[in-house]
């Protein structure tokens, strides 16, 4: 597993940077993506631009390919942005770590390249379920 860091915010992300390492670290699969840690004015203008949504988010994911058939083939999944200051305000209102959340959105993140998603019911179960797998082996429990 592959993981291009790139901070475009002014959040220091090193730390975060080495616990998303250590989160995938036994990932085995030859696969590529890129996390981009930016600040809520850049989250904002990509979730107005891109999602038609004006108002800052947590985490936004940009698949190289929504087709789960042809994900397998691909080496390259696509790019994961990641709103620190807003990490850092849900960490506090969840009650856990920063740590924790940011691996957490992270991890969706991968997953939605991944092609999972939450539209519905059954679908939020799996990738929840998948969520806290990943994050309970890395010692990261709620």
């Amino acid at each position: 597993m592959i993981i291009n860091f790139y901070n475009q915010g002014t959040e220091d992300s090193k730390e975060f940077e080495e616990l998303i390492t250590k989160v995938f670290s036994p990932f085995t699969e030859d696969k590529e993506f890129s996390i981009i840690f930016v600040d809520d004015e850049k989250i904002h203008e990509i979730n107005l631009n891109y999602r038609k949504v004006d108002r800052v988010t947590d985490v936004i994911s940009f698949a190289i390919c929504d087709d789960p058939n042809f994900i397998e083939e691909l080496s390259e999944l696509g790019d994961i942005f990641i709103d620190l200051e807003q990490a850092k305000r849900q960490a506090s209102e969840y009650g856990h770590s920063v740590a924790r959340e940011v691996a957490f959105l992270a991890v969706h993140g991968y997953l939605h390249l991944c092609g999972y998603d939450h539209m519905t019911k059954e679908d939020e179960e799996i990738m929840c379920a998948k969520q806290e797998e990943i994050l309970s082996a890395a010692g990261l429990k709620r």
